[in-house]
């Protein structure tokens, strides 16, 4: 029989209470039983992170999941502080360590600007996946099952009926069995090309 993934959101916004899309998703998703979310701006607002408590906490759970808004074309500075404090190589990436081998991770990330924006002829010039590609290869050296992000455009500016949708398509995601949630995308094992 299937059991529900234990997922962790790693939440991480500098202006929680002006977020709208976030907040939203967040309002849905947080009473799921199998779901634990952290406010990293919350919990570390002097950027001073415990790094053993949390890197003892992503041992717990199944599935790891990254919230946040894109700002200036990269995560908030918390969750980049985060990134490198707590998935040091000796913890999870190449130097033998691998901590979250075989773990899920997601990304859902929030934007300010249409989609269009992000296209190879738009005002960004780059697809959003493109921006986020630091993210995969942190999949890919941890040892991770890379999950293909939920990306949301013009957050700010959706309807609440669209951004009800996101939440409840986030959920449903989140409430799936760990065998029938698919991770698409997955590094190659060696040796496969």
């Amino acid at each position: 029989m299937s059991q529900l993934s234990k997922v962790l959101i790693l939440f991480a916004h500098p202006e929680p209470k002006r977020s709208v899309a976030n907040k939203a998703l967040l309002k849905v998703v947080r009473n799921l039983e199998n779901v634990t979310v952290r406010d990293l701006y919350a919990y570390y607002p002097d950027f001073f992170i415990n790094v053993h408590y949390e890197q003892q906490l992503l041992k717990e759970f199944d599935t790891i999941v990254f919230q946040f808004p894109i700002q200036t074309f990269a995560c908030p500075a918390l969750m980049k502080e985060w990134i490198d404090q707590v998935l040091s190589l000796r913890f999870a990436g190449s130097d033998g360590a691998k901590a979250l081998a075989g773990k899920r991770l997601r990304l859902v990330v929030t934007a300010g600007f249409a989609e269009h924006s992000y296209q190879p002829n738009g005002m960004i010039g780059f697809a959003l996946s493109d921006v986020l590609l630091p993210f995969r290869i942190m999949a890919t050296t941890c040892h991770m099952q890379w999950v293909e992000p939920l990306m949301i455009y013009h957050a700010r500016r959706l309807e609440d009926d669209v951004l009800q949708q996101y939440a409840v398509k986030y959920a449903d995601w989140l409430s799936q069995p760990v065998d029938s949630a698919v991770a698409e995308n997955q590094p190659a094992k060696e040796g496969e090309q």
